[in-house]
């Protein structure tokens, strides 16, 4: 098989990877799940600004993809990072 068929598929599985990573540790579609490291997470960083989770916090931001998935840049920069991994080591 092309080792450029390799990055490819090393890219996508990559992207996949981020959406999985991020539900795992608990920002899932629905909210926050309780109990999870994204509600420690939550907790610590709405107690740190006086009760509010700040707009565009990593906090904000995980969730968000939790809800909706990777925006463009995020998902192309994955990418690319799991596709230049791949051509690496096949180089």
């Amino acid at each position: 098989m092309c080792p450029s068929l390799y990055s490819i598929g090393a890219g996508l599985a990559t992207v996949a990877a981020g959406k999985i990573a991020v539900c795992a540790v608990g920002f899932k579609s629905a909210g926050i799940a309780a109990g999870s490291i994204a509600a420690s997470m939550m907790s610590s960083a709405a107690a740190a600004s006086g009760g509010a989770i700040a707009s565009g916090s990593t906090v904000a931001c995980l969730q968000s993809i939790g809800a909706a998935g990777l925006g463009l840049a995020s998902g192309g920069t994955l990418f690319v990072v799991g596709a230049l991994g791949t051509a690496l080591l096949f180089s």
